[in-house]
């Protein structure tokens, strides 16, 4: 089996040579990104790997804090997560942190313990998959004479914290995919056509209106609902693109969850 780890993390030095380390002496698929938490959501959402590995260094309570995107961060549930630190930003990840669990190896970096641990959570991972396999598991249809299909709702905002306070306020109700960009809107729906795009009006590059637009001209795009997620001081702009465009109305941001649901209830049943 090959294990799919991330390394991130300040320290560059510890990091860059634990990258050489892992594709010289293993066979795992490792990737690296950058200790931000708009990186941290990307790389989670394209990679899901099974281990991360923090690699400290020289920390603040501020950037501490984009880690606790590992506990809820993913489509999988939560990674295992590995910290490799000298004492003081030990100490200091400890105080801050909000992960519920972690690995901690103390600098500087015993390979052989590293290696072990990794190769016992390889083997955790495999032991897992088998009896997901194995597992008996019993259906009973509490609904057989009505047919129920959860909506798929696609997000498109660069603001991660908004995205992920949309899903947690729509996922009891829909399938939620969240992407922070219109290019990345576009990558997903070549994959999977949803039935909603709640769509931020104002972002960097290509703005939603641009997004929109670009929606009604495709054939295969041009009866997906759209719903503009907008702020207070954009409401007259949208007002103007209600008109030329036609999408299926807008919310002002932050919206709540009974909002949220309301309007996409009005806009699918």
């Amino acid at each position: 089996m090959e294990l799919k780890i991330l390394i991130t993390g300040k320290n560059d030095n510890v990091a860059s040579d634990l990258l050489e380390h892992l594709k010289a002496d293993t066979e795992y698929n490792v990737v690296r990104c950058a200790p931000l938490k708009s990186d941290l959501f990307d790389a989670l959402l394209d990679e899901s790997p099974e281990v991360v590995i923090i690699c400290l260094g020289d920390e603040t309570s501020e950037t501490i804090t984009p880690f606790d995107m590992l506990k809820n961060g993913t489509h999988k549930g939560n990674c295992i997560t590995i910290v490799i630190a000298n004492e003081k930003d030990e100490k200091l990840f400890l105080r801050y942190t909000k992960l519920d669990r972690a690995y901690l190896l103390s600098r500087p970096v015993s390979y052989d313990a590293l290696y072990e641990k990794l190769l016992s959570i390889e083997e955790e991972v495999v032991k897992e998959r088998e009896k997901n396999k194995s597992k008996v598991r019993e259906f009973i249809n509490e609904r057989p004479e009505k047919e129920y299909k959860r909506k798929h709702i696609l997000v498109v905002d660069d603001d991660t914290d908004q995205l992920l306070n949309i899903r947690e306020q729509l996922k009891e109700f829909y399938d939620v995919t969240l992407v922070r960009s219109g290019d990345d809107a576009f990558k997903f729906l070549k994959k999977k056509i949803p039935d909603l795009i709640l769509l931020d009006y104002l972002m960097p590059e290509k703005d939603g209106s641009d997004v929109a637009k670009e929606l009604r001209e495709i054939e295969e795009y041009a009866d997906i609902p759209i719903v503009f997620l907008t702020g207070m001081t954009e409401r007259n702009a949208i007002l103007d693109i209600l008109a030329e465009l036609k999408p299926q109305g807008f919310i002002i941001k932050p919206a709540k969850k009974s909002e949220l649901v309301a309007k996409i209830i009005d806009v699918l049943g």
